[in-house]
């Protein structure tokens, strides 16, 4: 497996070595050891959940407070989504820039979100489905929503037609709301 990092620090985007046959295709999807060695701190899984949409909804920018904190591992595991990291840290070099990548469930390619990052993703299949690998449990009102079209961000979304959203996404407060009521982690080199 290849790790690239991003433009938002200790963000990853990894590509697994495919071994492909007659019979189709295997790969390691993921490796506690490797992202060790990468990270320089252990990636220990506490809980994984999916997601199904259909074509053209807008799921983030979404994070968690810290404590707990959250880091996640995304992949999609079936169909095509453009994926966006967003960087929330506080003080960091990069703070309110983002990354986007397409994830689709043929290459196996997957994003690492550190803690303090915001994740997204719009789905570009219908019945697409998202994994994510996360550090920690749901702990009720953590949770951290941003206006996915906040304009401050400028995210590139591509979509050519309204987007389909959850109530709590369109009414997410925008990045600047959300780090002046002190939400927001700081950046730690």
């Amino acid at each position: 497996m290849h790790f690239a990092e991003l433009e938002v620090p200790g963000t990853y985007v990894i590509t697994p070595d495919q071994i492909v046959d007659d019979r189709g295709t295997f790969y390691e999807s993921m490796r506690t050891d490797e992202f060790e060695r990468v990270l320089g701190h252990a990636f220990e899984p506490r809980q994984i959940n999916y997601s199904v949409s259909r074509r053209n909804t807008l799921r983030g920018i979404h994070s968690v407070t810290n404590p707990p904190g959250q880091a996640k591992y995304v992949t999609c595991v079936r169909g095509t989504l453009r994926d966006f990291v967003v960087d929330l840290r506080v003080g960091s070099p990069t703070f309110g820039r983002y990354a986007s990548n397409v994830l689709d469930a043929e290459s196996g390619r997957s994003v690492y979100v550190p803690e303090g990052v915001g994740h997204g993703f719009i789905t570009l299949t219908d019945d697409a489905c998202i994994c994510y690998v996360l550090s920690s449990t749901f702990v009720p009102g953590t949770q951290i929503d941003i206006d996915p079209l906040d304009p401050d961000l400028a995210l590139p979304w591509g979509y050519t037609e309204q987007p389909l959203m959850s109530p709590k996404d369109e009414k997410a407060p925008s990045l600047k709301e959300v780090m002046e009521a002190g939400l927001l982690m700081r950046w730690e080199d």
